[in-house]
């Protein structure tokens, strides 16, 4: 059978697509570049903001139009909305978020012990995702009661996967030739809690010490799981200097009617204990515009915060109210336009911090992971790749490098990329 699979939103969903890509072919199935050539579908679904839940739904009418019968709809927004997902076209099986893991057995009438699991390939799941990174999911669900946030509804309580799972499956990706791993999670830094005395950079100094593991990046952490001791474990070149720390809003008032468990000035602090240690690392982040009673006042401390913090880039979402959270009951709702014209503000700033960033570093020689070959005429071959700390990066070379790690000189600004040179391949 040929089987196409497409995805929506967060990492922890691309970790989830590859997973059942691997069982798919484990049993025997064929994995397809397009739903035109596809005999089955599976979609894994996002609800974290309205337009998520839209494109949700237009992937499966779009999947239902190219002649593909048998969908299976998966993922936070079929959780919030099964029956709603189940009266979509050609939608055979719609599988909530506790039962996702054994989709794919459940759906050939397998037992998961029936499957002898590839390793992670690096060969690319075709169609859109042409990762050469392993994303690996370490933990589910989240704890937090964040008045926005409809993750916790579609995912439920935080629990974290066991520290031989994630070993097995870090080393099922290196034998597949990854050279990044990419650790995942809804409330990544609550891994281990649920296992009593244990944190997150626990699983990361196990990692480090018992796989051979070239790179390791995380991803999103929320700035109250850590602290400055946190930070130590860079002295380890494998660990990725970049770190993504969702903000939400830099007013405190803002902040505490989000129930987020941190201020501006706790922020501050950990940014500032990161950057004492690490005086080049990324720093991305969220924000959000426009969130229920946002003043005028409130929204000129985010802006002053923001510029302050000089991210090197960041997503900038509109506040966009969702079904069974408190935020959406909010008295003061900010109307459409004003957190548009307020988005746009907030982009810009972070978009200006992102391109002084950039900027840093040209001229400087650093190596670059390839995720992506285009062929370039007679110049050969058109590469893109992204730096430890998380610096998308052109250069051209005379072969493909796709998953392959080389040293590059950055040589001018292009557009949201550096341009660069390859100087020395391949890196040993």
């Amino acid at each position: 059978m040929k089987v196409f699979l497409d995805t929506i939103g967060c990492r922890l969903n691309q970790a989830e697509i590859e997973t059942m890509a691997r069982q798919f072919r484990a049993a025997g199935h064929e994995i397809v570049a397009s739903a035109e050539q596809a005999d089955m579908a599976v979609v894994n679904t996002c609800a974290v903001t309205t337009q998520a839940a839209s494109d949700s739904r237009g992937k499966i009418r779009t999947i239902a139009r190219a002649g593909v019968d048998e969908i299976i709809a998966t993922g936070c927004w079929t959780s919030i909305q099964p029956k709603e997902a189940a009266a979509l076209p050609n939608v055979k099986h719609v599988v909530t978020n506790d039962k996702k893991d054994l989709l794919v057995p459940q759906i050939l009438n397998l037992e998961p012990s029936d499957f002898d699991l590839e390793p992670i390939d690096r060969v690319r799941i075709p169609g859109l995702h042409r990762r050469t990174r392993a994303f690996i999911k370490v933990q589910d669900g989240c704890d937090n009661k964040c008045t926005f946030c409809v993750t916790t509804l579609a995912r439920g309580a935080g629990r974290s996967r066991p520290l031989a799972d994630v070993i097995h499956d870090v080393n099922a990706a290196l034998a597949g030739d990854s050279k990044e791993i990419v650790l995942t999670g809804v409330h990544l830094g609550s891994w281990g809690q649920d296992f009593g005395d244990h944190h997150l950079r626990d699983l990361i100094r196990a990692l480090l010490r018992e796989t051979d593991v070239q790179r390791l990046r995380l991803s999103s952490l929320e700035p109250w799981d850590l602290d400055a001791e946190f930070f130590s474990l860079w002295t380890d070149s494998r660990l990725m200097p970049h770190l993504h720390l969702p903000l939400q809003s830099g007013s405190e008032s803002t902040l505490r009617r989000m129930a987020r468990k941190t201020t501006p000035e706790s922020f501050r602090g950990l940014v500032n204990a990161a950057r004492s240690v690490l005086p080049d690392v990324a720093i991305t982040t969220d924000v959000i515009t426009g969130f229920p009673g946002e003043t005028e006042e409130e929204f000129a401390e985010t802006l002053e915060f923001v510029t302050e913090m000089q991210f090197t880039g960041g997503h900038v979402f509109s506040y966009s109210p969702r079904p069974g959270t408190g935020a959406a009951k909010m008295k003061g709702q900010v109307k459409p336009e004003v957190r548009k014209k307020r988005n746009r503000i907030l982009q810009d700033v972070i978009e200006g911090s992102a391109a002084s960033y950039r900027q840093e570093f040209i001229g400087q020689t650093m190596p670059v992971l390839w995720e992506s070959t285009t062929e370039y005429g007679e110049y050969g071959w058109r590469m893109e790749g992204w730096t430890g700390n998380y610096l998308r990066v052109s250069a051209v070379a005379p072969s493909p490098r796709w998953n392959e790690v080389d040293w590059v000189t950055l040589e001018q600004a292009d557009g949201e990329k550096l341009a660069g040179s390859i100087t020395d391949y391949p890196l040993r």
